[in-house]
């Protein structure tokens, strides 16, 4: 515990010396749900029906491109092989990195939550500390896949590269633009084995049921094991060293 506290506190240090990324995780999300809320200010319904699942969004595509450049950076400059030498497990390791980001994501969660809650006028029947939960389990999520992206990556380029591949076809067919149920066989199918499909129909539960729903929580059992699997099979190439 020791040693995943000392790896979380030196991430943080590391992001606190680097606003634009502090800027990028905290304000970036509120400008964009600030944004999203004029563009149906004559629509509130449609903001309403869409609002929850961009809550859930960011810290998917946020945590995605500041875990896996960050790791990248570890690795290119040896500092992860130099850890690897020491004492400490893959999975203090992997631990501290867990802990820094989901509190990153807990503190994404609470600004964009509070700011679309109250300023622009967002309404949700269920339980916000619920939604924020959600949000850091996307998060984690975020953290195995940027992982595994940084184990092959060579460069920062090459990062966010591998976004389109890693990320986009989730956005595509999580419910978010088109219904599942009025997709086809195939991609229904493919819809079902996506993480980011229940963290929507989690999020959406939340929006009309109150408190925690057995399918709110159902959801968010899901998507914390897929976050967890990513971590673990993201933990096997934590011996690698991108060149």
């Amino acid at each position: 515990m020791t040693r995943t506290l000392s790896t979380a506190v030196r991430v943080l240090r590391q992001l606190r010396h680097d606003p634009r990324t502090v800027a990028l995780i905290l304000g970036v999300p509120a400008l964009l749900m600030t944004l999203f809320r004029f563009v149906y200010e004559h629509q509130h319904a449609a903001f309403e029906r869409s609002g929850p699942a961009l809550m859930v969004l960011f810290p998917l595509v946020t945590m995605f491109l500041v875990s896996s450049v960050a790791l990248l950076r570890e690795r290119t400059t040896g500092t992860l092989e130099r850890l690897m030498t020491t004492p400490i497990s893959r999975f203090a390791l992997l631990g501290g990195y867990g802990l820094a980001f989901t509190l990153l994501a807990l503190a994404q969660a609470a600004v964009v939550s509070s700011l679309s809650l109250a300023a622009l006028g967002l309404s949700l029947m269920g339980s916000t500390a619920l939604v924020v939960t959600l949000a850091a389990a996307v998060a984690l999520l975020g953290l195995g896949l940027g992982l595994l992206a940084s184990a092959f990556a060579r460069s920062e380029f090459q990062v966010v590269q591998f976004f389109p591949a890693a990320i986009l076809p989730q956005l595509l067919l999580c419910g978010l633009l088109v219904p599942r149920a009025r997709m086809g066989a195939l991609l229904s199918a493919i819809s079902d084995a996506l993480p980011m499909s229940y963290a929507i129909d989690g999020v959406r539960h939340l929006a009309v049921e109150r408190g925690a729903s057995g399918g709110a929580l159902g959801d968010l059992a899901i998507v914390l094991a897929y976050a967890v699997g990513a971590i673990m099979l993201g933990a096997l190439t934590l011996g690698r060293r991108s060149e």
